[in-house]
């Protein structure tokens, strides 16, 4: 059958990337929208959208009935789930077909076995794909977990068994946190998942994560688009993902291609999917299988020149695969990095609230969800977009890739951009001397931001455009008013000079050092005194447009500059780099009485409350523990003494900054 409109299941990036490939093969699609996304980029893209509900996803992508409703509504011939949500739910997939609507993706049946970690396993070892050993069966009891990981031996690996995506996973490496590891896991998974089911099985400290990404008519054929590799991930989460993968023997990534073949023949699959793999030396194992689009496709169509929503399409509509193995080629390598509003200085907590600033860079595929001004909502994944770079040869790719993230720029909320950069950067990562949990051994080398060695001279050039820079709109600029600033001012004739004008400049990395900048000099000159009064002397030249010319030191530098408000950006040939300015003083005062309010580092639910009131408190002890975007994030104490004032319960939603706890200072201690 033709499709002629398509409902789009999803939001976000992959809603975006669908609604283009449908345009262009001459499907109308249709967005859908929670209360939360009314304002989303999805929704002002596609440009017809329906809502389905309130803010959390419970409430409105995961409603099976609410969706159907709004396929209805649109009209539309099919629906496609893209990732996550609905995406694997096997009830969905049979409500789009009872409606009599196609479903894009495999059928229910494939759906119901390879949800399940347990069945998805045993249909592997049907097909004769290798497997890693483990108790039989789901479990559910946490003594009798407990028995089978003390017989297995340290470490083992629990695994929810609706879990997927990296999600539902939890490491067990000693008797000491046994329990405690248990019940954790049991509580996620029956939170996120919905089943309390738990897979043990044999934990494999330094492999590899290969994947495969296959497609299927439904009646027997399938194909392989080469592999990709996900290594690069935390706490089970990919990071970067590449394809193919390089340094692996191409005759030991043929057997993994031709086992994920098989197991997709063996159950006549449909449509795109992806059989994952764990890789040790020569040997590698059947991990699981995601039945739908991944989030890391964009790189297999970088190296296969393939659209695969394209092709997910042509398979829905029955016009079966129109390609054969042999058609299928590998050119160049591809690398992807996921950009994401998460602070990884708060243990990669997810960042919420607007973005302020968003600056992507030219040259290279940008598949993002969001624009400056949208919100990181507290209810969603916290991705900001992903950036895709295809080169001749991996090396190239991970320098292009490196070039692009220097100029990323994103302001409002924390992002992972210095890490994605100290990646792509780092020799071992550059050797492929990684494995899955490379990056969690090397944390805290990866998340320390490097030093730049001109930061105290961009931080001057800022602090220096910001207070010469005209104003289309004077009435923008905090410092027309002459009582906004500290520092005095000489008037010469009809023209005013400021001389000692003062300004707190903010970096992106949260740095703020209050400047002066001195009267301008013959030639543009200025002198910028940081708080020590050491000077630093440059000048400043507008050449139009945005474009400036900086001397100091003798060095001519070239850049592009962009005021908005208080924000301040710069983009060299190197890097982008945003400042904040403020006013003196703006940043000063309140750091004893901040550092004693317990405040929420973004908005959820608070799922248990650690403390009590009056109890002791050491610093870095945990208050309240913070469930969001299906993460929990303990909320610690950043100061030693009492705890008083714990305005939380279990089961409270709380906002992003609200103070849920005080720490007293302990009076005992202080005498």
């Amino acid at each position: 059958m033709q499709i002629k409109t398509l409902l789009i299941a999803n939001r976000g990036e992959i809603a975006c990337r669908i609604a283009r490939t449908a345009r262009d093969l001459g499907i109308t699609p249709v967005g859908v929208h929670s209360e939360a996304d009314a304002n989303a980029l999805h929704v002002r893209e596609i440009g017809r959208s329906i809502l389905i509900g309130a803010g959390p996803a419970s409430e409105s992508y995961l409603k099976i009935d609410a969706v159907i409703k709004a396929a209805k509504q649109a009209g539309a011939d099919a629906i496609h789930p893209g990732y996550g949500f609905l995406a694997e739910n096997p009830d969905f997939a049979n409500a789009v077909e009872a409606a009599g609507m196609v479903f894009v993706g495999p059928t229910a049946e494939t759906l119901d076995r390879f949800g399940d970690k347990a069945s998805a396993k045993e249909a592997a070892i049907a097909a004769s794909v290798p497997v890693l050993s483990g108790a039989a069966g789901a479990k559910s009891d946490p003594d009798e977990i407990a028995t089978e990981v003390r017989e297995m031996g340290f470490p083992v690996l629990l695994k929810a068994v609706g879990g997927g995506g990296g999600r539902g996973q939890r490491l067990v490496e000693s008797e000491d946190t046994l329990m405690q590891d248990i019940t954790g896991a049991l509580r996620e998974a029956k939170s996120t998942f919905g089943s309390e089911g738990m897979l043990l099985e044999r934990f494999l400290p330094a492999a590899r994560h290969v994947e495969v990404q296959i497609a299927g008519d439904g009646a027997g054929h399938v194909v392989h688009l080469f592999e990709r590799d996900c290594t690069l991930q935390r706490r089970h989460q990919k990071v970067i993902e590449e394809a193919p993968a390089w340094g692996l023997p191409r005759d030991l990534l043929d057997r993994i291609a031709s086992d994920a073949v098989k197991l997709g023949e063996s159950l006549n699959y449909r449509g795109l999917g992806t059989v994952e793999f764990l890789v040790a030396g020569d040997d590698y194992f059947f991990l699981e299988v995601n039945p739908r689009i991944q989030v890391e496709h964009p790189v297999t169509e970088a190296i296969t020149g393939l659209d695969l929503v394209a092709l997910h399409l042509h398979i829905a509509q029955g016009a079966g695969l129109g390609l054969t193995q042999a058609d299928i080629t590998c050119t160049g390598h591809a690398v992807e990095a996921r950009l994401y509003a998460e602070d990884p200085a708060n243990e990669f907590a997810p960042s919420t609230g607007e973005i302020t600033t968003l600056s992507l860079p030219d040259g290279i595929r940008i598949d993002s969800g969001v624009e400056a001004g949208d919100e990181v909502s507290p209810f969603y994944d916290p991705m900001i977009a992903k950036l895709i770079v295809h080169a001749a040869d991996r090396e190239t790719a991970l320098a292009r890739l490196a070039e692009a993230l220097d100029h990323t720029i994103v302001a409002g909320v924390e992002t992972n951009r210095d890490f994605l950069t100290a990646l792509t950067r780092d020799a071992e990562f550059a050797q492929m001397k990684v494995h899955t949990r490379w990056i969690d051994t090397r944390l805290e080398a990866l998340t320390t931001p490097p030093a730049d060695t001109n930061a105290d001279l961009w931080r001057a050039v800022a602090a220096v455009l910001f207070v010469t820079k005209e104003r289309d709109d004077q009435t923008t600029n905090p410092w027309a008013n002459h009582s906004t600033f500290t520092g005095w001012r000489l008037c010469v004739g009809d023209a005013l000079v400021e001389a000692g004008q003062r300004v707190t400049m903010m970096s992106a990395d949260h740095e703020d050092e209050e400047l002066r900048v001195g009267p301008i000099g013959p030639d543009g000159q200025f002198t910028v005194f940081n708080p020590d009064e050491t000077p630093l002397s440059l000048t400043c030249t507008d050449l139009g447009s945005g474009r400036w010319r900086v001397t100091h030191n003798g060095e001519a530098l070239m850049l592009d500059a962009r005021i908005n408000g208080d924000i301040i950006e710069i983009a060299t040939a190197d890097a982008r780099r945003l400042f904040r300015a403020a006013p003196p003083l703006a940043f000063a005062g309140g750091e004893g009485a901040a550092e004693r309010a317990v405040e929420s580092p973004l908005t959820g639910m608070i799922v248990d409350v650690i403390a009590s009131e009056g109890d002791v408190i050491a610093e870095g002890d945990v208050i309240a523990i913070l469930e969001s975007m299906k993460l929990e994030i303990s909320i610690k104490a950043t100061a030693a003494g009492i705890a008083s004032n714990i305005t939380v319960t279990k089961g409270m939603m709380v906002d992003r900054g609200q103070i849920i706890a005080e720490i007293a200072p302990n009076e005992s201690e202080e005498t």
